[in-house]
C-alpha cells in the first residue's frame, strides 16, 4: 500500500521521504503501544524498540512522547498545497482545494493513524493543552501563507483573524465529530470551509 510519503503533493525530495517514512514509522509503532498499554504506560525505550530504532534516534526526531502524539504528517502537505493553488482563488477556496487534493489520494490506514491521535488527544488533559499550541503555530502558518497569496502582511489583525477561523473549523471538528468516519469528517470539514466562505449565520 502506498503511504503519505509516497504521495506527498508537490513531490518531496530523497532526503524529506526518507525522513517522512522514519516518523511515521515511530508514530505507528508508537499508537500500536498505546493501544495495548496506555499512553502513560507506554515509555520511550520500548517505542524505540517496537520501531527499531535507537533511543538517540527516537529522540532526533521526537523531543517527547508527546510530540509522537502530536505529529501531524499531512500538516505539511496541506501548506504546500496551498501555497500552489492559483492566486486569483481566495484563500479559503484555496485551502478547500489544498485539503482535497492531499486527503483524496490518502491510504484508509493513514486515515485511521488521525482518529487514533485524536481519540488519544481528547482522553489526555496535557496533550489537549500542547494542541492548543499547535493549532496556534498552524493559525500563524495559515496566515503567513495566506499574506504570500495576497502581498498584506501576515501579522494584520484581519488576517490573523481569518486564519484562526479557518483552523476553528479543524479544531471544532475534532472536538465534536469522532464517531464520524475519517473520510466522512475531511467531508465535513469542506462542508466547515464552504461555511466561511459563504458566511456563517449564528
Amino acid at each position: 500500500m502506498s503511504s503519505l510519503a509516497d504521495n506527498a503533493l508537490p513531490p518531496l525530495g530523497l532526503r524529506e521521504r526518507k525522513k517522512a517514512k522514519t516518523l511515521a514509522a515511530i508514530q505507528a509503532a508508537a499508537l500500536k503501544l498505546f493501544r495495548k498499554q496506555g499512553y502513560d504506560a507506554t515509555t520511550i525505550e520500548q517505542i524505540a524498540a517496537a520501531a527499531e530504532v535507537s533511543p538517540s534516534t527516537f529522540f532526533r526526531y521526537f523531543p517527547t512522547k508527546e510530540d509522537v502524539v502530536l505529529l501531524d504528517l499531512t500538516d505539511p502537505l496541506v501548506i504546500e498545497a496551498f501555497r500552489a493553488q492559483p492566486p486569483e482563488l481566495s484563500a479559503i477556496q484555496a485551502l478547500r482545494n489544498a485539503v482535497r487534493s492531499v486527503f483524496d489520494q490518502l491510504p484508509d490506514d493513514e486515515f485511521e493513524v488521525i482518529r487514533q491521535r485524536e481519540e488519544l488527544i481528547l482522553a489526555n488533559p496535557e496533550l489537549q493543552a500542547r494542541m492548543l499550541g499547535e493549532i496556534a503555530g498552524m493559525v500563524r502558518l495559515v496566515a503567513d501563507v495566506a499574506a504570500e497569496r495576497t502581498g498584506r502582511r501576515a501579522d494584520e489583525f484581519e488576517l490573523r483573524v481569518a486564519a484562526g477561523a479557518l483552523m476553528g473549523v479543524a479544531f471544532g471538528l475534532m472536538l465534536t465529530e469522532l464517531d464520524a468516519s475519517p473520510r466522512d469528517l475531511i467531508a465535513l470539514f469542506d462542508a466547515g470551509l464552504e461555511q466561511l466562505e459563504t458566511g456563517i449565520k449564528l
